[in-house]
């Protein structure tokens, strides 16, 4: 019998050097000399059987996940591990008031039981097929302390990243919105990289206006880039403002990063308010939740781009033909990326994680394919909340 019997939620956290976070929007930028306390949690599910699924949340792990996923773990106790679609379906309709952000790391945990249950990595559970993954270098905000702190300096590590490897590369520009600096910096970028590497601007809502979104898209376009995402500050949740937005640029638009779950983002699709979809498995409810948003974007026939990085997302990429690149996500000159380093099995999500190629590869043990680092968690441990 494979009933949960225990779920355990580690709290724990790690400094970061030379990143600080921004004052206006508390995003992490580079500050040389300067360290954060990051925090994040760990997800474990142990069963009757001896069984065991683990999952580190990198990308949802904020106090508000975080009490959203003490919300739903007591709910999975005594419920059978292999019947993942129906536990999700559960947490989906018991979080339904709230953003859905706890759910994805439960059921990737629940992925990583199933793969070892099996003896099978994630990837092959999925029937996935493609063993390297076409990365792209995803910076961390613009600063003004000596980073990415002007458009010379994007395009010095933009060579340095194609140095590494990479031949995609995407901008997420400066908290304050400006939208000719912005735009300057896009057309500076392709001038001196873009006949070399894909190029993408993230603005990650930035932009204060329409106008504004509009005067950098055009940007966009007559640089040739790739895609234009989540450019103002609707939130990234309005179809129809995007709607409006594609009608007046030629640039493709990723959205629904910020839209949860496949009927919303549907509903977003159908609209007409974006050309590419976005999902993560951290935030879109799991591996579950985001394996019916890759089906429903290629339904539509339109490609489908992992969020951010981590080895769940790397065995679901590996079963997903409608997607092009992986999100080496955040970095910049002379500071790291802020993923716990948590990995004892020389996984990596770090800058220099790309082979000659400009590639990653998929893990390939069973579940999730990497060995957590269980004494750097306990050392670090601030909570432990068990649930029986």
């Amino acid at each position: 019998m494979s009933r949960i019997t225990r779920v355990e939620v580690h709290e724990f956290d790690f400094e970061a050097a030379n990143l600080a976070r921004d004052g206006v929007a508390q995003t992490i930028t580079f500050k040389r000399g300067s360290a954060i306390r990051v925090a994040k949690f760990a997800v474990v599910i142990h069963t009757a059987d001896g069984g065991r699924g683990e999952y580190v949340a990198q990308w949802v792990a904020t106090k508000s996940s975080l009490g959203q996923a003490l919300m739903l773990c007591p709910r999975i106790v005594g419920k059978d591990a292999r019947e993942r679609i129906a536990i999700y379906e559960d947490l989906k309709r018991d979080i339904r008031q709230f953003d859905h952000m706890g759910h994805g790391p439960i059921d990737i945990a629940l992925w990583d039981w199933a793969g070892r249950h099996y003896g099978a990595s994630i990837a092959e559970l999925l029937g996935g097929y493609r063993k390297r993954l076409p990365a792209y270098a995803s910076t961390y905000h613009a600063d003004r302390a000596g980073g990415l702190d002007s458009k010379e300096a994007f395009v010095a590590f933009a060579e340095h990243c194609h140095g590494l490897g990479y031949r995609a590369f995407k901008v997420h520009g400066w908290n304050d919105g400006n939208a000719r600096e912005e735009a300057e910096n896009v057309v500076h970028l392709a001038k001196h990289v873009g006949s070399r590497m894909t190029l993408m601007l993230d603005p990650a809502c930035e932009l204060r206006t329409f106008a504004d979104a509009l005067y950098v898209g055009r940007a966009c376009d007559d640089a040739g880039y790739f895609w234009y995402e989540d450019p103002y500050r609707d939130g990234g949740t309005s179809a129809f403002a995007h709607k409006r937005l594609r009608e007046m640029i030629r640039t493709p638009l990723l959205m629904t990063e910020h839209v949860r779950g496949v009927e919303p983002k549907a509903d977003f699709v159908l609209a007409g308010g974006t050309d590419f979809v976005r999902v993560d498995p951290e935030y879109d409810m799991g591996i579950t939740g985001s394996l019916k948003i890759a089906h429903m974007a290629e339904s539509l026939g339109l490609d489908c781009e992992i969020h951010a990085s981590g080895p769940a997302h790397r065995h679901l990429m590996s079963a997903m033909r409608n997607s092009n690149y992986y999100e080496v996500a955040l970095v910049g000159p002379d500071c790291p990326n802020a993923v716990a380093p948590v990995y004892a099995c020389g996984y990596s999500d770090q800058l220099d994680c790309v082979a000659a190629d400009g590639t990653v590869d998929v893990p390939e043990g069973p579940g999730l394919g990497v060995t957590y680092d269980w004494d750097f968690i306990s050392k670090h441990r601030t909570a432990l909340h068990v649930f029986e």
